[in-house]
C-alpha cells in the first residue's frame, strides 16, 4: 500500500459520506413536511430514520467505493456518516437527542457501508 491508496481511500469515504449526508437531510427535509400533515408516533419516525440512513450508506457505499480493500472503506464510511449525520441533524434541530438506540444504529450503518462497498467491488468489472 502506498501514499496514493491512503489518498484514494480518504476521498472515496468523504465522497460517500458527504453523499450520504445530503441524501439523509434531502429526505429528513421531505419527512418533516409529512410528519407535520400526519403526526406520525416516534417509534414510525425514528425507524424511517434508521431505514433511511442504513439505505443511504449502503447504496452510496456500492457507488462510490472502489475495489482494494472496500469492505474495511465501506465499514469507516458507514460509522463516519453516523457521526455527520447526527451532528447535521443536531444543528437543525437544535440541540443532541441520544439514547440507548444510538449503538445498535451506528453498528447497523457500519454494516450497511461495509456490506455495500463489498457488493460494489465484487459487481464492479475494473
Amino acid at each position: 500500500m502506498d501514499k496514493t491508496f491512503f489518498k484514494r481511500a480518504a476521498w472515496e469515504i468523504v465522497k460517500t459520506v458527504l453523499l450520504t449526508a445530503v441524501f439523509c437531510l434531502f429526505f429528513e427535509a421531505i419527512f418533516a413536511i409529512i410528519i407535520r400533515a400526519a403526526s406520525p408516533s416516534t417509534v414510525l419516525v425514528t425507524a424511517v430514520n434508521w431505514v433511511v440512513k442504513c439505505a443511504a450508506v449502503f447504496v452510496f457505499s456500492l457507488i462510490c467505493i472502489k475495489r482494494e480493500r472496500a469492505f474495511f472503506k465501506g465499514l469507516a464510511a458507514g460509522f463516519v456518516s453516523v457521526f455527520v449525520t447526527m451532528f447535521l441533524f443536531a444543528a437543525i434541530g437544535g440541540g443532541f437527542y441520544l439514547d440507548i438506540l444510538f449503538l445498535p444504529e451506528m453498528l447497523l450503518s457500519t454494516l450497511s457501508g461495509g456490506l455495500g462497498a463489498l457488493l460494489g467491488a465484487k459487481l464492479r468489472k475494473e
